[in-house]
């Protein structure tokens, strides 16, 4: 932020990221938003200064690029980019997911996995980060073409990755169908039955409350934060945009905990219901979402809402937002609204959903905001439960994973209060996640050695 007196060193760093890593916005504006953070702890700290830490953690430890060839129905051949972002490594193997659509690039992955870096850290979980995907659209596609794209990408992918090396996961475009075809090629090409993915199917290495953990941690982390200040979601108006996976059980659970979910929203517009979405209504908008692969205005014609076309529902008033849909949909303007308009605590269930001039209105605003890296987490530490069972050739309850998913949300939140409560006693979660997520990091990088 601008009043930062260590402001000329952030931005003599990131001059030096950006020439080294020309063009790619997203991944400038995610190293950025650490190293406001990060520089004046580092100068306080002198040990991870002299080591380079930050400047070592901003540069991948592998960047892996690859063509994917495959064939469509009709039998004409397209060629996608494939990409494998092994961002650090220092606590444990590289994990992060894969997301498969028309924008992906290596400025976005290179992001994601920064983000990812810090994320994984602040589960507590032995877990490095990564991220990886293809600018490959499975929307539109036959199952029949998706196995052969996916199976065509396995084919590289495969030379990279191991349980104890590099674990992928799904992401944005990657569900159970794309795991599924990954999976079975990445079996027959090694030979092995092990836990190199995770959001596989239950019946196959699988880990109960995976799919929900994401929607799920988003939640139980705004509970914690709400806690601060001696309150909950009971009665509590939100608004969630999206309608994918996070969205769905972001919905679910913050209705469960007793509040209203009003908005719900997609690539072309959203919906109002001021009745709230319920858990019938949530149950339709799972089956058109993910069954029928339809569009967030049919639900306005199918109980009477209202659909605002072309816009974010950030507009709407509401206690509590929950931004579960992708990277930078709430600007400044928006943030400044959803403040105006009374609300007091955001919890992103997207990676990076705020832009810089947003987060600054809520740090002023002396809201509650809890940034992607910490109160998205759920899903990451979820996966890594799920590779704890997959080494151990076991299968938890449902309870048990989300007891654990609970109690790992928890540590989290406290982990921000611990490194980011100032001396007015504001929690500035966005400073408490970065450095309380590279401590960890940084600590075993100094361990090790120059690597």
């Amino acid at each position: 932020m601008s009043n930062n007196p260590f402001q000329q060193q952030v931005d003599e760093f990131m001059a030096k990221i950006k020439a080294k890593n020309a063009g790619e916005l997203e991944f400038h504006q995610a190293v950025m938003e650490v190293a406001e953070s990060l520089i004046p702890f580092i100068e306080e700290n002198p040990k991870y200064k002299h080591a380079k830490i930050l400047e070592r953690i901003a540069e991948p430890e592998r960047v892996i690029l690859f063509r994917v060839p495959w064939m469509d129905d009709k039998g004409e051949i397209h060629i996608n980019k494939g990409y494998r972002i092994e961002m650090n490594s220092a606590i444990g193997p590289y994990k992060g997911g894969l997301r498969f659509h028309p924008t992906v690039n290596l400025g976005i992955l290179k992001f994601l996995a920064f983000e990812q870096v810090f994320k994984n850290s602040l589960t507590t979980l032995p877990m490095g980060g990564g991220k990886g995907g293809s600018d490959f659209d499975p929307k539109g596609k036959t199952d029949n073409e998706v196995m052969r794209f996916c199976q065509s990408f396995m084919m590289e992918l495969f030379r990279h990755i191991g349980p104890n090396t590099d674990v992928p996961a799904g992401d944005i475009g990657v569900g159970g169908r794309e795991i599924g075809f990954m999976f079975g090629m990445y079996r027959r090409l090694k030979n092995e039955f092990t836990g190199v993915l995770t959001g596989k199917g239950l019946d196959w290495g699988g880990s109960l409350i995976r799919p929900e953990a994401t929607g799920y941690g988003q939640v139980y982390f705004a509970q914690e934060m709400l806690a601060t200040r001696k309150t909950d979601f009971k009665g509590k108006i939100a608004t969630v945009s999206g309608s994918g996976n996070v969205a769905q059980f972001a919905t679910q659970k913050a209705t469960e905990l007793g509040a209203k979910v009003v908005t719900l929203s997609d690539s072309e517009g959203y919906v109002y219901d001021p009745a709230g979405i319920d858990a019938e209504k949530l149950a339709w908008v799972m089956h058109l979402k993910n069954v029928k692969r339809g569009r967030i205005k049919e639900y306005a014609q199918k109980y009477k809402a209202d659909y605002v076309d072309g816009k974010r529902p950030w507009e709407v008033k509401c206690d509590i937002a929950l931004p579960s849909a992708t990277q930078n949909e709430i600007n400044g303007d928006e943030a400044k609204l959803l403040v105006k308009n009374g609300c007091y605590c955001v919890s992103e269930g997207a990676n990076m959903p705020s832009t810089p001039e947003a987060i600054s209105v809520y740090i002023d605003s002396k809201i509650l905001y809890g940034p992607g890296k910490a109160a998205n987490a759920g899903g990451v530490a979820t996966s890594g439960l799920e590779m704890s069972q997959n080494s151990m050739r076991m299968a938890w309850s449902r309870e048990e994973v989300d007891q654990k998913l609970h109690t790992i949300m928890v540590n989290i939140h406290k982990n921000c209060v611990k490194w980011g409560t100032e001396q007015d006693g504001f929690i500035n979660y966005v400073r408490g996640a970065n450095i309380g997520g590279f401590v960890k990091v940084a600590d075993a990088m100094i361990a090790q050695g120059l690597i």
